[in-house]
């Protein structure tokens, strides 16, 4: 690595590397990429562990993230049972391997997700609410059977097959836990009675409760009911019956209530016991990935003392309004109870398992990593209880949300799952990657880890292990030699958006009250990222308009002031923006109004909100809404408040402009970026290209200053940026991102040099030789020809084979002087490293495949060597047709990403797969180039 960047230095601009000139952050291990590590079986060697850790290393990775799961088949002897004295040395000794090597390490608190494990008792398994009701008259004695049987349910993804009806108690009763990889189990039982409410039925309304709890003996009523129509509500405690997903050995297991704080107590009390007196020095956080306790039959909308949390939170007892909890009273009731109720269990998933996970972890000097979507609760939340929240997917403004809350709160980091699913098995090019790590990075990601590296050991036939949904990192990928390039430009950007501060000018609403008001066909609401129309649309057109905003909640809005501009834990910005929003909480629109007062500018989208949620305090939260907002008087769509204002704005974006907010005007160019503001006031901004078209002009920042820097992540220049009139000049390829310092100040340095074309190609037409170096399954032999094509049309082992094949040309004779000449290499099938004589050029990744080299260095006879490296697909495809196995693994063994690639048995095959263009299909030219003026 230091001889290529020692060679990437000579070939630049002399003096642009200058020490006065602009410079790189210095790279820290959090600033590489990190990568999830599972560890399949648990089936690790000390041996093997260095190993993996040692090609870690090199190749440019910054930590690994322990995460224990299935195992594979012939590696059983070897499988470390879950938290065992044996699964704890191994681990302790990849902390010290680790540390030796600059590596961090964080560690899965489950193996799998989510949290769960054999020591998981029934009474603090995750639970499930199941109501009944029955319609009686009264003026007589009710003899009434109360009672639910709980009919038994099984989901699996193990290879062996079992009926609800051949379920044993307890779960370990039924055999191999890997074999049958069990998802969800519900055993047959008559389920507990909670209460028993009844109610007087009344022109559709319900009325004077009575708990008939105690009257109910073995699951039969006896009571005299008084005249007239009743309702019985009953509430009965289910089990949800979610088992850990892809759990290791001795993880099996049933997952917990996630809203009892005496079950979260006993699951981390295993970890305790577990890790008691093994030095943990190294371990930097404890993960939490995802919450989806609910992708299965029912949900886990219950635990034990609900009625107590709901009347603590609510200040009335859930049990007078039943009938509303299941529907059945009037419309308008119905929503505002369930609301409540789906605040309550908000509530306990943020202050019960979030804060009581991160308490348990701060105790021991560490801290969480926390995904928090699929939860029944404000993810905001969550993510800001967390002390690095993490995010995956692709929507920009879904993937806005773990960044928005560590923006307003003050986390330092933000991390990603990245490309968990970017194309198909053994399909996913490292120029895909970049391009999945660039849109994190835009949404405000600064710390990636790729999804993910299992665990291998050397002697396992390739492909080696796999996990079943997943871009393999990992050393036998083909294009594992090139991955350090992705890895250096990953290091590169990260180095600038870990410093500095978040610097939008927006703050957004995350709007819950109305969405939590509508009913779902399920009791509760699960978040992935912003499901509220309203507010997503908002979002939307403010991106897409060049603002930039954070979101943020309820319970974050008490912790705001105003100081010269609404300050948060993490920063400071110029207005608060509420969308289109009807029920707003009494104490939300109270803090609103105080800032206001203070001096903030509060912007509603179109119009200001008319009622209030939920039935707690109803009739008190009115009045005080109407008094507040009867106090305004509005002209033109905006009152005075104190020494701040309120607006109502038919136009958004105008009246964010009138109130100062900038925009990014890159946007309306087709440009995307992300900006921080840094120490000395100037900013950070991370610039894509993201069209298929070159841009190339003056970049107006929507920031002041006086001079700015360029730099390129993916080949390290970098050089001062030619400034006018508050605008930089730019020159991106399709996908190119470059990063941009700005200053109030002057910078030293030499210039960053931009090159245009100053005259014809001229194509490489001799005669290239091509040698097959690295892969499998053989080596093809070596070809000579003059006509560059697809290596899979050669022969039958080229069309087979994965790995890499050396092209070599001589250079011929330039024929005009020029300083610099750009390399363009054409179709690439799919990574490039480029020689010119003995001197490496650069590494490229995907399209445009091109270098500027400079003319010094392509003399006449000089050698070209140009080493392609195509995907695993190839050798894959031919692995499939002739039969030999590779999909060798316990649960999920595995499946396709997409439909057309499910065999017979519904799991992925290549087997029907052409060839995969593999290799250097060109043209290859030269063009003379100049350096580009403004």
């Amino acid at each position: 690595m230091l001889k290529q960047l020692l060679v990437l230095l000579a070939l630049l601009p002399a003096g642009v590397f200058a020490q006065s000139g602009p410079q790189w952050p210095v790279v820290k291990p959090t600033m590489k990429p990190w990568t999830r590590w599972w560890w399949q079986g648990s089936a690790v060697e000390q041996s093997e562990l260095k190993k993996s850790l040692e090609a870690y290393a090199q190749a440019g990775l910054g930590g690994v993230e322990v995460t224990p799961i299935y195992g594979v088949r012939g590696s059983e002897r070897k499988n470390l049972t879950y938290l065992s004295p044996r699964w704890v040395d191994a681990f302790t000794y990849t902390l010290e391997e680790a540390k030796r090597l600059d590596i961090g390490v964080d560690l899965a608190n489950a193996s799998g997700w989510p949290f769960g494990g054999p020591w998981v008792t029934d009474e603090s398994a995750s639970k499930s609410l199941r109501m009944e009701s029955y319609e009686v008259t009264g003026g007589r004695v009710v003899n009434l059977k109360v009672s639910c049987e709980q009919a038994p349910r099984v989901r699996f993804q193990g290879s062996k097959t079992i009926r609800p009806d051949e379920l044993k108690y307890p779960l370990q009763a039924n055999g191999d836990l890997q074999e049958i990889a069990f998802d969800q189990v519900r055993f047959a039982k008559t389920l507990p009675l909670v209460t028993l409410m009844a109610y007087r039925a009344e022109g559709g309304q319900y009325s004077g409760a009575v708990d008939l709890t105690s009257l109910v003996k073995d699951g039969q009523l006896t009571w005299k009911a008084p005249k007239g129509n009743w309702l019985l509500c009953a509430i009965f405690k289910g089990d949800h019956g979610k088992m850990v997903e892809r759990a290791a050995p001795g993880g099996e297991g049933f997952v917990i209530d996630h809203f009892s704080a005496d079950a979260l107590h006993q699951y981390l009390q295993k970890f305790d016991d577990a890790f008691r007196g093994r030095d943990l020095s190294h371990l930097r956080y404890y993960f939490n990935d995802s919450y989806e306790v609910d992708d299965a039959e029912g949900e886990s909308d219950y635990t034990d003392r609900i009625f107590d949390h709901f009347y603590h939170l609510n200040h009335y007892r859930l049990q007078d309004h039943l009938p509303a909890l299941m529907g059945k009273d009037t419309e308008e009731l119905n929503m505002r109870v369930l609301y409540d109720y789906r605040m309550t269990i908000d509530s306990l998933l943020v202050n019960v398992y979030t804060k009581g996970w991160q308490g348990w972890a701060a105790r021991q000097g560490k801290g969480i990593r926390n995904q928090g979507h699929g939860s029944p609760a404000n993810i905001l939340d969550i993510y800001a209880a967390s002390d690095v929240p993490e995010i995956e997917g692709s929507d920009i403004i879904a993937l806005k949300t773990a960044p928005s809350a560590a923006h307003v709160m003050g986390k330092p980091l933000v991390s990603s799952e990245s490309a968990t699913w970017a194309n198909e098995h053994f399909m996913t090019s490292l120029e895909e990657v970049k391009n999945i790590l660039d849109g994190f990075w835009l949404a405000g990601v600064n710390h990636v880890f790729y999804h993910g590296t299992a665990y291998s050991p050397s002697d396992a036939k390739w492909p080696g292990w796999l996990f079943y949904a997943a871009v393999h990192f990992q050393p036998t990928n083909s294009w594992w030699d090139d991955f350090s390039t992705l890895n250096r430009y990953a290091a590169r950007v990260q180095s600038f958006m870990q410093q500095g501060r978040p610097s939008g000018d927006i703050l957004l609403y995350y709007s819950l009250g109305d969405y939590q008001s509508k009913p779902d066909r399920k009791m509760l609401r699960h978040f992935h990222g912003v499901e509220m129309p309203e507010v997503h649309d908002c979002a939307q057109k403010l991106y897409d308009s060049g603002f930039d905003w954070d979101l943020f909640t309820d319970r974050q809005l008490q912790t705001f002031g105003f100081n010269g501009g609404v300050t948060t834990p993490g920063g400071r910005y110029r207005v608060i923006v509420i969308p289109e929003t009807k029920l707003m909480p009494i104490a939300t629109l109270k803090r609103l109004m105080a800032l206001a007062a203070d001096g903030a500018t509060v912007i509603f989208d179109r119009h200001l909100p008319t009622d209030v949620p939920g039935l707690a305090g109803l009739d008190a939260a009115r009045r005080e809404m109407q008094t507040l907002l009867g106090g305004l008087s509005f002209r033109n769509g905006v009152a005075s408040c104190g020494r701040g204002r309120i607006v109502c704005a038919t136009d958004l974006a105008a009246a964010l402009r009138e109130a100062g907010v900038s925009q990014e005007p890159m946007f309306a160019e087709g440009l995307r970026c992300i900006r921080r503001q840094n120490a000395d006031g100037g900013y950070s901004y991370f610039i894509k290209n993201p069209t298929d078209r070159i841009y190339s002009g003056q970049v107006a920042l929507g920031t002041s200053f006086s001079a700015a820097a360029v730099f390129n992540p993916m080949d390290g220049r970098k050089g001062l940026a030619r400034v006018t009139d508050n605008r930089v000049f730019l020159s991106l390829q399709p996908g190119e991102a470059l990063i941009v310092q700005t200053s109030s100040g002057a910078m030293g340095g030499e210039p960053y040099a931009f090159y245009t074309p100053a005259g014809q190609t001229q194509q490489l037409q001799g005669r290239w030789k091509i040698e097959f170096v690295k892969g499998g399954p053989v080596l093809p032999k070596a070809q000579e020809t003059t006509e560059l094509q697809s290596w899979t049309g050669f022969d039958a082992d080229a069309a087979a084979f994965s790995g890499t094949a050396r092209y070599a040309v001589t250079l011929p004779k330039l024929k005009q002087k020029a300083p610099m000449w750009r390399l363009s290499l054409g179709e690439v099938h799919e990574t490039a490293r480029v020689y010119v004589g003995t001197t490496f050029v650069g590494t490229l990744l995907g399209a445009p495949y091109q270098l500027d080299i400079p003319s010094s260095l392509l003399k006449k006879g000089t050698p070209l060597i140009i080493e392609v490296t195509n995907l695993m697909a190839n050798r894959i495809s031919d692995m499939d047709r002739k039969g030999e196995p590779y999909r060798i693994f316990y649960n999920t063994n595995f499946p396709a990403r997409k439909a057309e690639n499910r065999g017979s048995d519904n799991l992925f095959t290549a087997k029907a797969w052409s060839p995969q263009p593999s290799g250097l299909v060109g043209p290859v030219v030269l063009q003379p180039l100049q350096p580009l003026a403004d």
